[in-house]
């Protein structure tokens, strides 16, 4: 860890502000926009400060999972581009769009989100499936927030290409959405020295002592959490991050379209 870029974020933190001005609990500007993609069936961009992510639904058609013979499924995949951050490579995906996609998949997943026995064409043989790519166009931090979001949206949008024989017609959309049960809302809350702030840029995720990110469903029920950083963290500081998440997450829910 830097040392001296950690003593530049506490220096300010420790006055109760940050150095872009804003309150430990404060996003930076958000602006959501759906319906962005022409190739994609649902997309939407989610801007946050200067972190600008995009996510882009597919559907494929195809034999079910054995143990879930009568439900569709869904694959987030997300990649990390050097053009979005200088840190990041080209190639394999690595360990962090591995875990932003697992973390997004998990607050999907775990509240029940999607309704996936409708997503059933015939049981036992023939299922959809919902696939979601999450590209940053621009990383400076939060972007597990900021996918998360992104991806409820896309979701939201997405209309099902038409299928004739079991065989996906992609230049003909029907009206039928993606069966949605619930709307789980992500919430990143770092904790740096004694503080807990939210929406990160990527100095202040540099010198973090740990991550927590709190997916809620709209009754404010925990659905997922995903700890992150080297330290470990109390019971105490859990439940204070998480109650920092429940507020915060009204704020992003309004969001939702």
């Amino acid at each position: 860890m830097n040392k001296e870029k950690q003593d530049h974020v506490l220096n300010y933190l420790n006055k109760n502000v940050r150095y872009d001005g804003r309150k430990k609990d404060e996003y930076r500007k958000i602006t959501v926009e759906t319906g962005i993609a022409a190739t994609a069936e649902g997309s939407a961009k989610v801007t946050i400060g200067e972190t600008v992510v995009l996510a882009g639904v597919k559907f494929e058609v195809g034999a079910p999972y054995p143990d879930q013979l009568d439900k569709g499924t869904m694959m987030v995949n997300a990649e990390l581009l050097p053009m979005s951050n200088p840190r990041f490579e080209s190639g394999p995906p690595n360990i962090e769009s591995i875990e932003l996609a697992r973390v997004v998949d998990r607050g999907i997943r775990e509240s029940n989100a999607i309704d996936y026995k409708k997503l059933c064409i015939k049981e036992g043989e023939l299922v959809w499936t919902v696939i979601v790519d999450i590209t940053p166009l621009n990383a400076d931090g939060n972007l597990f927030d900021a996918s998360a979001l992104a991806v409820l949206l896309a979701i939201k949008d997405a209309k099902m290409p038409k299928l004739k024989d079991n065989k996906i017609d992609y230049k003909s959309k029907t009206d039928q959405k993606v069966p949605m049960l619930e709307e789980p809302i992500s919430v990143t809350v770092l904790k740096i020295g004694n503080h807990y702030i939210v929406d990160p840029v990527s100095d202040e995720e540099d010198v973090l002592d740990a991550r927590l990110t709190v997916a809620l469903t709209k009754d404010n029920t925990i659905c997922a959490l995903q700890k992150g950083g080297e330290q470990p963290l109390s019971e105490k500081e859990i439940e204070e991050m998480v109650d920092l998440a429940v507020r915060k997450s009204k704020e992003l829910r309004g969001y939702l379209r």
